[in-house]
């Protein structure tokens, strides 16, 4: 049984090199295929990345009165503490708005200039409410309306859900579109096995005839067209993994200048996922190309 194995995947390799340049369009269209998938996790990865960092940034300001005092300001802080739909309530005041601002506009002398001569700090203190979960935005906002307080100048209640819907929409046309070239690619490289197969087929079928006559089985006659749809799958996946990390390497760079301060690594995500990601790709690809295989098989090896 060992000795036909080894027999069976010696034909197999002869089989794959003796079709050389067919073996290369399948081989090449297994990777295309394999490239599209991942360029689909990609776009999930940077997708949910993308509303975590939304996420992060949600809040609600209230601007306070620039005469209101001190302790005021305290209780009204206390008061929004105490509402189950608030993670936490930080109070920026004067001399921190001010100090934030030129923060932000270093790299702007005529905005600092022009702070300077006005002579006095324009900036209110304000509120800064961290919502405890999204899905209570929109309680959290009603709430907050209700606060009549004397010391509250204005309310910035920006309508985060409709970004992150905009994102999650944007997410899903992306995905949908590469699910569909990934559906063509899978179909493609269905009927590039089968005709590789049926061509490894015609080819030896003279030798085909040979071994029935000799009395070989059914077996191992079909069982090396059907293990050189591994080797294509195998080689594949070679490529892409040998393709796709410098590919990341050169991405990575973009995606940390347009994330500012968040954790995007996708070179660290591929790498710490590879026998997951690259795994199961590689089962998936190899289940697919040998039901192409046994379909040919079925169909040509006995005529």
């Amino acid at each position: 049984m060992f000795l036909s194995l080894l027999r069976v995947i010696k034909f197999s390799f002869q089989d794959v090199f003796r079709n050389i340049w067919l073996s290369l369009v399948t081989i090449i269209i297994i990777v295309l295929a394999l490239f599209t998938v991942n360029m689909l996790l990609i776009v999930k990865v940077v997708g949910q990345t993308a509303v975590e960092a939304v996420k992060e940034k949600i809040d609600i300001n209230l601007y306070l009165k620039p005469d209101a005092q001190e302790d005021q300001i305290l209780a009204l802080k206390a008061r929004i503490s105490n509402l189950s739909e608030v993670k936490n309530v930080s109070y920026i005041s004067k001399a921190d708005a001010l100090n934030n601002f030129k923060s932000s506009f270093q790299d702007n002398p005529e905005v600092l200039q022009a702070l300077r001569e006005i002579g006095n700090n324009p900036l209110t203190p304000s509120l800064v409410i961290k919502p405890t979960n999204l899905d209570d935005f929109d309680n959290l906002v009603a709430k907050l309306n209700s606060f009549d307080d004397k010391i509250i100048e204005s309310r910035n209640f920006t309508n985060y859900k409709v970004m992150l819907a905009k994102i999650d929409d944007i997410t899903k046309k992306v995905s949908e579109a590469g699910i569909v070239l990934s559906l063509i690619f899978v179909f493609i490289t269905v009927l590039v096995i089968f005709n590789s197969v049926r061509v490894a087929i015609y080819t030896h079928r003279t030798e085909i005839k040979i071994m029935s006559l000799v009395g070989a089985s059914n077996w191992f006659i079909q069982a090396p067209f059907l293990f050189a749809s591994v080797i294509y799958t195998t080689i594949g996946i070679g490529f892409i993994m040998g393709i796709f990390y410098p590919f990341l390497s050169l991405l990575q760079p973009y995606l940390e200048a347009f994330f500012v301060g968040y954790n995007v690594n996708l070179v660290h995500y591929f790498f710490g996922n590879a026998l997951l990601v690259f795994g199961t790709q590689f089962v998936v690809a190899c289940l697919i190309n040998i039901f192409a295989s046994y379909i040919a098989v079925k169909k040509y090896s006995n005529a």
